[in-house]
């Protein structure tokens, strides 16, 4: 998994701080910068994969500081503001911003945006969770939570679901999950994946009908 890193341009210290406590989360690495030179002496400096700045940034104003950016790279940049001005707004996506939020803002949704922008960007990145209504995947820790609590799998049970999570609402073929999961060298027949499904979908109850049988074919993690 390829770093990830962003920079927190805002003038309120707890705006970046609440920010940064949840990009840790996903082990993102997070910077930060409190006034519009500041901002842009660290974009000179660093290489970052998403920029989240105030729409009102002190010492360099953050349409000045935008402007910059966009003469030499195309990061994703995500602005925010207590207003919501429609002028204010469609002058950010004139100059080349990806998207604009409402403060006060949910931490949850801002990390579900920088998400979308990663992977619009092509940024090769695997996310630390993986959820999907009350299962939880820490792909660092390698630990499965169902409504907030450890379960046990075995070995191939955790591969087994974080390869079909990873592959939302994709019908994956019985070969294709013993390739991807057992490896290509392995000489078993459908038969273990059948086996594993159901022991997997025992231990992740009561969210085991997220993984769905394709009949005659193989299975499917739907979202």
């Amino acid at each position: 998994m390829s770093e990830v890193r962003l920079l927190v341009a805002d003038r309120e210290a707890d705006v970046r701080a609440t920010i940064k406590t949840h990009a840790a989360l996903e082990s993102f690495t997070t910077d930060e910068a409190a006034d519009g030179i500041t901002a842009l002496k660290l974009i000179r400096r660093h290489d970052y994969q998403i920029i989240i700045m105030d729409a009102h940034l002190p010492e360099l104003g953050t349409w000045h500081v935008c402007h910059q950016i966009r003469k030499s790279q195309d990061t994703p940049i995500i602005i925010l503001s207590r207003q919501s001005d429609e002028e204010d707004k469609i002058s950010f996506f004139d100059i080349g911003v990806d998207d604009f939020i409402g403060k006060p803002f949910s931490s949850r949704e801002l990390m579900a945006r920088i998400h979308v922008l990663l992977r619009h960007s092509g940024h090769s990145y695997t996310p630390r969770r993986l959820i999907c209504e009350g299962l939880s995947i820490d792909t660092v820790s390698r630990v499965v939570y169902v409504d907030s609590e450890a379960v046990t799998l075995s070995p191939k049970e955790y591969k087994l679901l974080v390869y079909l999570a990873k592959n939302q609402n994709q019908a994956m073929s019985r070969e294709m999950i013993l390739k991807s999961v057992w490896g290509p060298d392995f000489y078993g027949t459908d038969r273990t994946v059948d086996t594993h499904i159901k022991t997997l979908r025992e231990n992740i109850r009561p969210y085991h009908g997220l993984i769905g049988t394709v009949w005659g074919f193989g299975y499917i993690f739907r979202s």
